[in-house]
C-alpha cells in the first residue's frame, strides 16, 4: 500500500522550547494576575494550547465551553467555585466535556504561582456572575489579544505554532 498523499510539508519540526519563550504577564485585560504563553493557536479548527500561570486570588469569569478541554496542573492549586471540594493540585489532569460551565479560581492564600497547561477545542463564552454575556475567548481572539499586547508593550512578535494550511495543486472543482 502506498503512503497517503502528503498535504503539507515542512523542513523542520514544529517545536518550541517554552523555557526560551516569553510569558506575557497580565495578558488578560481587566483580570490581573494571569500570565499567558501561547503554544499553538489554530483559528481554522478552533484549537488553542496555552501555558498559563495564575497568581493567588485570581478569579476568571464564569464560562461555558463549546468544546472539550484537557487541563493539566503543573504546580500550585486551583478549583472551580462550583466544585470547591475538588481542588486541582500539582500533577492533576482534568478533562472538561463540551457544555461545561464553571468559574476558575486560585485561592488567595496560595503559596506562589499556579502553573497550568491546557488544550482547548472551541471557545469559552464568558459571563458575569449575574449571567450577563461578557465576551468570547477562542484561538482567533487570543491571537488578537497577544498581537495587541505586543504592539502596546513594544515587544518582539510572539512565537507559537500555527498549523500549515493545506496547499492544493489542483484548481477547485
Amino acid at each position: 500500500m502506498p503512503f497517503p498523499f502528503q498535504i503539507s510539508t515542512h523542513d523542520a519540526l514544529l517545536t518550541l522550547d517554552t523555557q526560551e519563550l516569553p510569558i506575557y504577564e497580565d495578558a488578560l485585560p481587566g483580570i490581573p494576575g494571569v500570565d499567558v504563553q501561547p503554544l499553538f493557536l489554530d483559528p481554522h479548527n478552533g484549537v488553542w494550547v496555552l501555558r498559563v500561570k495564575f497568581k493567588p486570588g485570581v478569579v476568571l469569569p464564569k464560562h461555558y465551553h463549546t468544546g472539550t478541554v484537557h487541563f493539566f496542573t503543573l504546580s500550585g492549586r486551583w478549583h472551580y467555585l462550583e466544585y470547591p471540594v475538588q481542588p486541582q493540585t500539582a500533577g492533576c489532569y482534568l478533562y472538561e466535556p463540551g457544555g461545561s460551565i464553571h468559574t476558575f479560581a486560585t485561592p488567595a492564600d496560595n503559596d506562589g504561582i499556579t502553573d497550568t497547561f491546557m488544550v482547548v477545542e472551541g471557545a469559552n463564552v464568558n459571563f458575569d456572575q449575574q449571567g450577563n454575556y461578557l465576551g468570547l475567548m477562542d484561538a482567533s481572539s487570543i491571537m488578537g489579544l497577544i498581537d495587541a499586547l505586543i504592539t502596546e508593550r513594544g515587544l518582539d512578535p510572539a512565537r507559537y505554532v500555527t498549523p500549515p494550511q493545506p496547499h492544493y495543486t489542483d484548481a477547485p472543482r
